[in-house]
C-alpha cells in the first residue's frame, strides 16, 4: 500500500492523452487483462485517444475482458440512459470487445442474490488489472454513495440527491435520472491491481482535495484510495486541482 501518485496536467485535453498512456499500457501487457471502465463525462476523451491509437495499428485490444462498473435499475431494455450502451458506445466497439468478453452487472429479478453471484464468478476470475474511476462531486466512487465503506459489495444503492443533479446533464433533467442502481463494491475496486482516478474541471476541487488530503472514511468514498491494495495513479487537470 502506497500513497496515490498524483500528476497534474494542464487541461483535458492532457488529461485524455496521458491516461490513454496509462491505458495502453496494461492491455499491453503478456496475457489477458481485465478492466473495469467508468462512464461518464471525464473518460471519455481518453476513450477516444485509445481508438485513435488502435485505429493506427498500435493498440490490439484482443485480450482485454470488460467488468460493467455500473448501471441503473428499473430501465426497460434499449433505453437511452442505459450505462451498458454508454459503454458500448465509447469503450467496447471502439476497441472491438465483444460481449463475450464483458460481465454485465445484473439488473432484474433478485438483484441481491445475482450480485453475490456477480462477486463470487468475479473473485473465481482474479483480481481486476485496472480499473479506471471518475470521482463523484460527493466523494463517489461508481455508485459507492456516501456513507460507504471499504468492505462494500456488488449491491443495489439509492442515488443522492447530488449524483441525480450531476447526472441530470446527461438525460434531460433531474426527472429523467433513475434513482436507483447497481455498482461494483469499493471491496473489489480497492483491490484492483492497479486504479486510474480521472478528475477535471474546477467543479471537482474541493472534493478531490478531501479525497486526497482530508480524512479517510465513508463520508467520502474515494478517500479510501489511500487504503488501496494496488498503485493508484491519480490524473487531475489543473482546474480541478487548483480551482481555477
Amino acid at each position: 500500500m502506497a500513497d496515490p501518485h498524483l500528476v497534474v496536467v494542464d487541461d483535458a485535453a492532457s488529461l485524455a492523452r496521458a491516461g490513454a498512456d496509462v491505458v495502453a499500457d496494461v492491455i499491453r501487457a503478456d496475457g489477458p487483462v481485465t478492466i473495469v471502465p467508468a462512464t461518464g463525462e471525464t473518460p471519455v476523451g481518453m476513450y477516444a485517444e485509445l481508438a485513435a491509437v488502435r485505429a493506427r495499428g498500435d493498440l490490439e485490444a484482443g485480450a482485454v475482458s470488460i467488468v460493467q462498473l455500473d448501471e441503473y435499475l428499473g430501465l426497460e431494455p434499449g433505453d437511452r440512459r442505459a450505462l451498458f450502451g454508454w459503454m458500448d458506445r465509447t469503450v467496447l466497439q471502439p476497441l472491438a470487445i465483444d460481449d463475450s468478453r464483458v460481465m454485465r452487472l445484473p439488473t432484474d429479478g433478485d438483484v441481491d442474490a445475482a450480485c453475490a453471484a456477480f462477486d463470487r464468478d468475479l473473485g473465481a476470475r482474479g483480481a481486476i488489472d485496472l480499473a479506471i474511476l471518475g470521482l463523484g462531486t460527493n466523494g463517489h466512487l461508481g455508485f459507492n454513495e456516501p456513507p460507504s465503506d471499504a468492505a462494500s459489495v456488488t449491491r443495489a444503492v439509492d442515488l443522492t440527491p447530488d449524483t441525480i443533479a450531476a447526472n441530470a446533464r446527461y438525460w434531460g433533467g433531474e426527472d429523467d435520472v433513475p434513482t436507483r442502481a447497481v455498482t461494483l463494491g469499493l471491496h473489489t475496486l480497492l483491490g484492483a491491481r492497479s486504479i486510474l482516478l480521472l478528475v477535471s474541471g474546477a467543479s471537482k476541487h474541493a472534493i478531490v482535495r478531501r479525497a486526497l488530503e482530508g480524512p479517510v472514511g465513508e463520508d467520502v468514498p474515494a478517500s479510501f484510495l489511500r487504503t488501496a491494495q494496488g498503485a493508484v495513479t491519480v490524473l487531475v487537470d489543473r482546474a480541478a486541482w487548483e480551482g481555477a
